[in-house]
Protein backbone atom coordinates (compact mmCIF):
# COMPACT_ATOMS: atom_id res chain seq x y z
CA UNK A 1 0.00 0.00 0.00
CA UNK A 2 1.07 3.62 -0.53
CA UNK A 3 2.46 5.22 2.67
CA UNK A 4 0.15 7.91 4.01
CA UNK A 5 3.03 9.92 5.45
CA UNK A 6 6.13 10.54 3.26
CA UNK A 7 8.23 11.06 6.40
CA UNK A 8 7.77 7.43 7.48
CA UNK A 9 9.00 4.22 5.90
CA UNK A 10 6.52 1.33 6.12
CA UNK A 11 7.53 -2.10 7.38
CA UNK A 12 5.39 -4.81 5.81
CA UNK A 13 4.53 -8.13 7.42
CA UNK A 14 1.92 -10.86 7.06
CA UNK A 15 -0.66 -10.09 9.70
CA UNK A 16 -3.06 -12.30 11.59
CA UNK A 17 -6.87 -11.94 11.63
CA UNK A 18 -8.30 -9.87 14.45
CA UNK A 19 -9.34 -11.85 17.52
CA UNK A 20 -12.79 -13.35 17.16
CA UNK A 21 -15.57 -12.51 19.61
CA UNK A 22 -14.92 -15.82 21.39
CA UNK A 23 -11.20 -15.05 21.62
CA UNK A 24 -11.91 -11.62 23.05
CA UNK A 25 -14.08 -13.13 25.78
CA UNK A 26 -11.41 -15.71 26.55
CA UNK A 27 -8.80 -12.96 26.71
CA UNK A 28 -10.90 -10.99 29.20
CA UNK A 29 -11.23 -14.07 31.39
CA UNK A 30 -7.52 -14.86 31.10
CA UNK A 31 -6.56 -11.31 32.01
CA UNK A 32 -8.79 -11.40 35.09
CA UNK A 33 -6.96 -14.57 36.19
CA UNK A 34 -3.54 -13.01 35.62
CA UNK A 35 -2.84 -15.05 32.49
CA UNK A 36 -1.70 -13.82 29.05
CA UNK A 37 -4.33 -12.70 26.55
CA UNK A 38 -3.49 -15.27 23.91
CA UNK A 39 -5.82 -14.01 21.19
CA UNK A 40 -4.37 -10.51 21.47
CA UNK A 41 -0.79 -11.81 21.52
CA UNK A 42 -1.49 -13.90 18.41
CA UNK A 43 -2.77 -10.83 16.59
CA UNK A 44 0.21 -8.65 17.51
CA UNK A 45 2.77 -11.47 17.12
CA UNK A 46 3.78 -10.79 13.48
CA UNK A 47 4.16 -7.05 14.14
CA UNK A 48 6.31 -7.71 17.21
CA UNK A 49 8.56 -10.06 15.24
CA UNK A 50 8.96 -7.50 12.46
CA UNK A 51 9.86 -4.81 14.99
CA UNK A 52 12.41 -7.07 16.68
CA UNK A 53 14.35 -7.14 13.44
CA UNK A 54 14.78 -3.37 13.40
CA UNK A 55 17.53 -1.30 14.95
CA UNK A 56 16.58 -0.52 18.59
CA UNK A 57 14.52 2.64 18.96
CA UNK A 58 11.25 3.84 20.45
CA UNK A 59 8.18 1.74 19.64
CA UNK A 60 4.77 3.37 20.09
CA UNK A 61 1.90 0.92 20.49
CA UNK A 62 -1.44 2.56 19.71
CA UNK A 63 -3.96 1.16 22.19
CA UNK A 64 -1.67 -1.89 22.41
CA UNK A 65 -0.70 -2.56 26.05
CA UNK A 66 0.43 -6.09 25.09
CA UNK A 67 3.26 -4.84 22.89
CA UNK A 68 5.86 -3.86 25.54
CA UNK A 69 5.98 -7.38 27.04
CA UNK A 70 6.27 -8.87 23.55
CA UNK A 71 9.36 -6.74 22.90
CA UNK A 72 11.22 -7.66 26.09
CA UNK A 73 14.91 -8.13 25.38
CA UNK A 74 14.72 -6.46 21.95
CA UNK A 75 16.54 -3.29 22.98
CA UNK A 76 13.53 -1.13 22.07
CA UNK A 77 12.01 1.40 24.45
CA UNK A 78 8.23 1.21 24.41
CA UNK A 79 5.35 3.67 24.74
CA UNK A 80 1.63 2.93 24.91
CA UNK A 81 -0.49 5.63 23.26
CA UNK A 82 -4.03 5.44 24.67
CA UNK A 83 -7.00 7.16 23.05
CA UNK A 84 -9.89 5.49 24.87
CA UNK A 85 -10.68 4.00 28.26
CA UNK A 86 -8.69 0.77 28.07
CA UNK A 87 -8.71 0.32 31.83
CA UNK A 88 -12.34 -0.79 31.80
CA UNK A 89 -11.15 -4.25 30.72
CA UNK A 90 -8.17 -4.53 33.11
CA UNK A 91 -8.10 -5.50 36.75
CA UNK A 92 -5.68 -3.61 38.95
CA UNK A 93 -3.41 -6.65 39.06
CA UNK A 94 -3.31 -7.07 35.28
CA UNK A 95 -2.96 -3.33 34.67
CA UNK A 96 0.03 -3.18 36.99
CA UNK A 97 1.64 -6.17 35.28
CA UNK A 98 0.98 -5.11 31.68
CA UNK A 99 1.40 -1.34 31.84
CA UNK A 100 4.40 -1.71 34.10
CA UNK A 101 6.37 -3.06 31.12
CA UNK A 102 6.01 0.22 29.21
CA UNK A 103 8.55 3.02 29.50
CA UNK A 104 5.95 5.68 28.70
CA UNK A 105 2.14 5.91 28.78
CA UNK A 106 0.56 8.68 26.69
CA UNK A 107 -3.10 9.70 27.12
CA UNK A 108 -5.08 12.05 24.88
CA UNK A 109 -6.68 13.99 27.75
CA UNK A 110 -6.13 14.77 31.41
CA UNK A 111 -9.44 13.02 32.10
CA UNK A 112 -8.20 9.81 30.48
CA UNK A 113 -4.85 10.12 32.26
CA UNK A 114 -6.64 10.32 35.61
CA UNK A 115 -8.80 7.28 34.80
CA UNK A 116 -5.69 5.36 33.77
CA UNK A 117 -3.65 6.44 36.78
CA UNK A 118 -6.39 5.29 39.16
CA UNK A 119 -5.64 1.66 38.21
CA UNK A 120 -1.87 1.94 38.58
CA UNK A 121 0.61 2.23 41.46
CA UNK A 122 2.45 5.54 41.90
CA UNK A 123 5.67 4.17 40.38
CA UNK A 124 3.89 3.57 37.06
CA UNK A 125 1.71 6.68 37.23
CA UNK A 126 4.89 8.73 37.00
CA UNK A 127 5.29 7.51 33.40
CA UNK A 128 1.95 8.98 32.25
CA UNK A 129 1.99 12.03 29.99
CA UNK A 130 -0.92 13.92 28.41
CA UNK A 131 -0.75 14.70 24.70
CA UNK A 132 -4.10 16.07 23.45
CA UNK A 133 -5.21 15.30 19.92
CA UNK A 134 -4.06 17.84 17.39
CA UNK A 135 -6.12 19.16 14.50
CA UNK A 136 -5.04 19.77 10.92
CA UNK A 137 -6.11 23.40 10.65
CA UNK A 138 -5.17 23.57 6.97
CA UNK A 139 -7.34 20.63 5.96
CA UNK A 140 -10.16 21.64 8.32
CA UNK A 141 -10.73 25.35 7.77
CA UNK A 142 -13.71 27.72 7.65
CA UNK A 143 -15.64 28.45 4.48
CA UNK A 144 -15.21 31.97 3.03
CA UNK A 145 -16.78 34.75 5.05
CA UNK A 146 -19.16 35.55 2.20
CA UNK A 147 -20.68 32.07 2.56
CA UNK A 148 -21.21 32.36 6.30
CA UNK A 149 -24.79 32.16 7.50
CA UNK A 150 -26.30 35.46 8.60
CA UNK A 151 -29.85 34.43 7.70
CA UNK A 152 -31.80 31.40 6.60
CA UNK A 153 -31.97 28.05 8.39
CA UNK A 154 -29.33 27.24 10.98
CA UNK A 155 -27.31 24.27 9.72
CA UNK A 156 -26.46 21.77 12.46
CA UNK A 157 -24.24 18.76 11.84
CA UNK A 158 -23.42 15.59 13.77
CA UNK A 159 -20.38 13.56 12.65
CA UNK A 160 -19.50 10.23 14.20
CA UNK A 161 -20.50 6.63 14.53
CA UNK A 162 -24.25 6.23 14.67
CA UNK A 163 -24.27 4.25 17.90
CA UNK A 164 -26.11 4.92 21.15
CA UNK A 165 -23.16 6.03 23.29
CA UNK A 166 -22.39 8.82 20.77
CA UNK A 167 -25.90 10.24 21.33
CA UNK A 168 -27.28 11.14 17.88
CA UNK A 169 -30.73 10.19 19.22
CA UNK A 170 -30.33 12.89 21.89
CA UNK A 171 -29.83 15.43 19.11
CA UNK A 172 -32.95 14.25 17.29
CA UNK A 173 -35.01 14.41 20.49
CA UNK A 174 -33.79 17.98 20.96
CA UNK A 175 -34.70 18.75 17.33
CA UNK A 176 -38.28 17.60 17.96
CA UNK A 177 -38.63 20.35 20.55
CA UNK A 178 -37.49 23.03 18.09
CA UNK A 179 -40.03 22.57 15.30
CA UNK A 180 -40.91 26.28 15.42
CA UNK A 181 -37.32 27.27 14.46
CA UNK A 182 -35.66 27.11 11.06
CA UNK A 183 -32.97 24.48 11.65
CA UNK A 184 -31.57 21.90 9.25
CA UNK A 185 -29.87 18.84 10.70
CA UNK A 186 -27.34 16.53 9.03
CA UNK A 187 -26.38 13.21 10.64
CA UNK A 188 -23.15 11.87 9.14
CA UNK A 189 -21.92 8.39 9.98
CA UNK A 190 -22.53 4.67 10.21
CA UNK A 191 -22.04 2.22 13.08
CA UNK A 192 -18.68 1.24 11.60
CA UNK A 193 -16.63 2.43 8.66
CA UNK A 194 -18.55 0.82 5.80
CA UNK A 195 -20.67 3.21 3.78
CA UNK A 196 -22.68 0.42 2.12
CA UNK A 197 -23.54 -1.45 5.32
CA UNK A 198 -27.22 -2.17 5.98
CA UNK A 199 -28.95 0.05 8.51
CA UNK A 200 -28.71 -1.17 12.08
CA UNK A 201 -31.75 -1.33 14.37
CA UNK A 202 -30.50 1.83 16.10
CA UNK A 203 -30.16 3.68 12.78
CA UNK A 204 -33.72 2.73 11.85
CA UNK A 205 -34.82 4.11 15.19
CA UNK A 206 -33.01 7.39 14.43
CA UNK A 207 -34.99 7.75 11.22
CA UNK A 208 -38.23 7.08 13.12
CA UNK A 209 -37.30 9.80 15.61
CA UNK A 210 -36.64 12.24 12.77
CA UNK A 211 -40.04 11.51 11.19
CA UNK A 212 -41.89 11.68 14.49
CA UNK A 213 -40.23 14.96 15.45
CA UNK A 214 -40.96 16.47 12.03
CA UNK A 215 -37.43 17.87 11.90
CA UNK A 216 -35.57 18.64 8.67
CA UNK A 217 -32.97 15.86 8.89
CA UNK A 218 -30.60 14.51 6.25
CA UNK A 219 -28.82 11.21 6.90
CA UNK A 220 -25.46 10.60 5.22
CA UNK A 221 -23.61 7.30 5.77
CA UNK A 222 -19.92 7.06 6.61
CA UNK A 223 -17.74 9.62 4.77
CA UNK A 224 -13.99 9.05 4.38
CA UNK A 225 -11.40 11.56 5.51
CA UNK A 226 -11.00 13.12 2.07
CA UNK A 227 -14.65 14.13 1.85
CA UNK A 228 -15.15 15.19 5.45
CA UNK A 229 -13.67 18.74 5.55
CA UNK A 230 -15.94 20.14 2.81
CA UNK A 231 -18.98 18.51 4.41
CA UNK A 232 -18.23 19.94 7.85
CA UNK A 233 -17.49 23.48 6.73
CA UNK A 234 -20.90 23.72 5.03
CA UNK A 235 -22.54 23.67 8.48
CA UNK A 236 -22.89 26.42 11.09
CA UNK A 237 -22.93 24.35 14.28
CA UNK A 238 -21.48 20.98 15.25
CA UNK A 239 -23.16 19.03 18.02
CA UNK A 240 -21.19 16.34 19.89
CA UNK A 241 -23.89 14.77 22.11
CA UNK A 242 -21.91 11.85 23.57
CA UNK A 243 -23.61 10.27 26.56
CA UNK A 244 -20.50 8.86 28.27
CA UNK A 245 -16.76 8.16 28.17
CA UNK A 246 -15.57 10.45 25.39
CA UNK A 247 -11.82 10.39 25.97
CA UNK A 248 -11.09 13.45 23.88
CA UNK A 249 -13.34 14.14 20.90
CA UNK A 250 -11.29 14.63 17.75
CA UNK A 251 -14.46 15.43 15.80
CA UNK A 252 -15.12 18.41 18.05
CA UNK A 253 -11.63 19.72 17.32
CA UNK A 254 -12.17 19.32 13.59
CA UNK A 255 -15.47 21.18 13.81
CA UNK A 256 -13.79 24.00 15.70
CA UNK A 257 -11.00 24.20 13.13
CA UNK A 258 -13.68 24.42 10.43
CA UNK A 259 -15.11 27.51 12.12
CA UNK A 260 -18.27 25.90 13.49
CA UNK A 261 -19.87 26.82 16.78
CA UNK A 262 -19.61 23.78 19.07
CA UNK A 263 -22.20 22.35 21.42
CA UNK A 264 -20.86 19.31 23.28
CA UNK A 265 -21.69 17.09 26.22
CA UNK A 266 -19.89 17.72 29.47
CA UNK A 267 -18.36 14.24 29.58
CA UNK A 268 -14.86 12.78 29.64
CA UNK A 269 -12.25 14.86 27.86
CA UNK A 270 -14.69 16.90 25.73
CA UNK A 271 -14.56 19.94 28.05
CA UNK A 272 -10.78 19.99 27.58
CA UNK A 273 -11.22 20.16 23.81
CA UNK A 274 -13.96 22.79 23.80
CA UNK A 275 -12.67 24.96 26.64
CA UNK A 276 -14.50 28.28 26.80
CA UNK A 277 -14.91 28.43 23.01
CA UNK A 278 -18.20 26.52 22.86
CA UNK A 279 -21.28 25.50 24.81
CA UNK A 280 -21.23 22.50 27.15
CA UNK A 281 -24.45 20.75 28.17
CA UNK A 282 -25.21 17.85 30.46
CA UNK A 283 -25.14 14.50 28.66
CA UNK A 284 -28.31 12.69 27.62
CA UNK A 285 -30.43 15.80 28.23
CA UNK A 286 -32.42 16.68 25.08
CA UNK A 287 -33.97 19.69 26.82
CA UNK A 288 -30.62 21.27 27.64
CA UNK A 289 -29.37 20.58 24.13
CA UNK A 290 -32.49 22.10 22.57
CA UNK A 291 -32.04 25.21 24.68
CA UNK A 292 -28.42 25.58 23.53
CA UNK A 293 -29.34 25.19 19.85
CA UNK A 294 -32.22 27.66 20.20
CA UNK A 295 -29.94 30.24 21.82
CA UNK A 296 -27.70 30.18 18.74
CA UNK A 297 -30.51 29.97 16.19
CA UNK A 298 -32.12 33.13 17.57
CA UNK A 299 -28.90 35.13 18.01
CA UNK A 300 -26.69 35.12 14.92
CA UNK A 301 -24.27 37.51 16.60
CA UNK A 302 -23.59 34.93 19.28
CA UNK A 303 -23.28 32.26 16.58
CA UNK A 304 -20.57 34.27 14.86
CA UNK A 305 -18.74 34.94 18.15
CA UNK A 306 -18.68 31.21 18.93
CA UNK A 307 -17.46 30.37 15.43
CA UNK A 308 -14.57 32.82 15.69
CA UNK A 309 -13.65 31.59 19.18
CA UNK A 310 -13.73 27.98 18.00
CA UNK A 311 -11.37 28.61 15.11
CA UNK A 312 -8.97 30.58 17.31
CA UNK A 313 -8.84 27.80 19.89
CA UNK A 314 -8.23 25.20 17.18
CA UNK A 315 -5.30 27.20 15.82
CA UNK A 316 -3.69 27.09 19.25
CA UNK A 317 -4.33 23.34 19.56
CA UNK A 318 -3.11 22.24 16.14
CA UNK A 319 -0.86 19.35 15.11
CA UNK A 320 2.30 21.41 15.75
CA UNK A 321 1.35 21.73 19.42
CA UNK A 322 0.44 18.06 19.67
CA UNK A 323 3.72 17.00 18.07
CA UNK A 324 5.71 19.34 20.32
CA UNK A 325 4.16 17.77 23.44
CA UNK A 326 4.59 14.25 22.06
CA UNK A 327 8.20 14.87 21.08
CA UNK A 328 8.91 16.24 24.55
CA UNK A 329 7.54 13.05 26.09
CA UNK A 330 9.56 10.86 23.74
CA UNK A 331 12.73 12.84 24.45
CA UNK A 332 12.43 11.80 28.10
CA UNK A 333 13.21 8.25 26.93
Amino acid sequence: MTPRYPSAGPVEYHGEPRPSRAERYRDLAAGALGRPRRGTRRYYGPAAEAIRGLEPGIVIGHNAPVLPSMLDGSGHRTAIFIHNELMRTYSRFEARRVFGRADLIVCVSAWLAARTAAQLPSSIRARIRVVPNGVDTNQFRPRPMAASASSGPLRVIYVGRTIELKGPDVLLRAAAALSDLEVEYTIVGSPGFAREAALSAYERRLRELARAGRADVTFIPFVDRAGLPDLIRDADVMVVPSVRSEASGLTAGEGMASGLAIIASRVGGLPEVVGDAGILVEPNDPGALAEAIAAIATDRGRLRDLQVAARQRALVHDWDRAWSLFRRALDEL
